[in-house]
């Protein structure tokens, strides 16, 4: 609900989900980087833009407090895009290399 405060922070273990009231992340070095990367006032865009929230509160390097601007129904693995930050993490993933590789050992090699 717009205006409501809720919480936005990375998976504590795998029984930690999305519920009401509460946005969780995987532990990966990417979202552990975009969180730790916020501060109060940055604003963070979901699902593309659809849904929109700003940070009011940074309790840890791994949990935020978010006010809702503009909300939505939350779907699981929906993008997290805070264009007003720049993120502490390689822009390549562990597993963007991994499939780049692969691709380059294809016989003929798979070209862009």
């Amino acid at each position: 609900v717009n205006g409501d405060t809720v919480e936005f922070g990375i998976c504590k273990d795998d029984d930690d989900t999305i519920c009401k009231g509460r946005i969780t992340m995987k532990p990966t070095k990417e979202q552990t980087g975009l969180v730790k990367g916020c501060q109060v006032g940055t604003t963070l865009l979901i699902e593309d833009g659809i849904m929109e929230v700003r940070v009011v509160e940074k309790v840890s390097d791994t949990e935020l407090k978010v006010e809702v601007i503009r909300g939505g129904w939350l779907k699981a693995r929906k993008g997290v895009n805070v264009p007003d930050i720049e993120i502490d993490c390689a822009a390549l993933t562990e597993k963007d290399i991994e499939d780049a590789e692969y691709l380059l050992q294809l016989d003929p090699p798979c070209e862009y």
